[in-house]
């Protein structure tokens, strides 16, 4: 069973969805530390329901971004972690950690990539962008991480409809309920199965 680390910004609905398919064992893995840039965001308040560790880490409590990510690759290596999933979490890793991690870390975009990623695309500005442009099909999409925001290999991606008089809120829910929830924990479940296959 592989250590999964979830790194957050706020209110960890794709947290839940990545707790949820532990709990029910569709994932061969746990969820064994949350670790949150922001403090009293929801997220953290999930982690504790389930009794997993939460570890607060904000980039102001450091005086460089290098000792900030330093400290988060203190975390996850205290906590023996084998799979890292960013479910909205809103910070660039550190070169050191994609590295240490290497084809072991996954994000979840809320778009189908190469459309609307990269620097500035998240949360509701995907989907108003999305609305705003007239798109017809949207979606998420699960990629590894690597040095380039929204850069990295695809995993998986899933298609939603746009539908008649959406807001970037409608919107939003929709492609996480019917994308997002269903994608990152297939992906994650992914990641832990190739590592089982590479450790024995």
């Amino acid at each position: 069973m592989k250590n999964i680390a979830v790194l957050v910004s706020g209110g960890g609905t794709n947290l839940q969805a990545v707790i949820d398919n532990t709990l029910n064992g569709y994932i061969n893995g746990r969820v064994c530390v949350v670790i949150s840039n922001k403090e009293g965001v929801y997220a953290l308040e999930r982690a504790k329901k389930y009794g997993i560790p939460a570890v607060v880490v904000k980039r102001e409590d450091f005086g460089s971004e290098e000792a900030f990510n330093d400290k988060i690759l203190e975390v996850l290596l205290r906590y023996d972690t084998d799979v890292i999933a960013l479910c909205g979490y809103l910070r660039i890793l550190s070169e050191k950690i994609v590295k240490r991690f290497d084809k072991k870390i996954v994000n979840v975009h809320p778009s189908l990539i190469p459309k609307y990623c990269g620097m500035g695309y998240y949360g509701l500005k995907v989907h108003e962008e999305v609305l705003a442009r007239g798109v017809k099909v949207t979606g998420a999409t699960v990629h590894y991480v690597t040095e380039v925001c929204d850069g990295g290999p695809i995993l998986l991606q899933k298609a939603v409809e746009v539908k008649e008089g959406d807001t970037p809120e409608v919107l939003q829910k929709r492609v996480m309920r019917e994308a997002e929830w269903v994608i990152l924990p297939e992906a994650v479940e992914l990641v832990c199965k190739k590592l089982q296959g590479i450790e024995g």
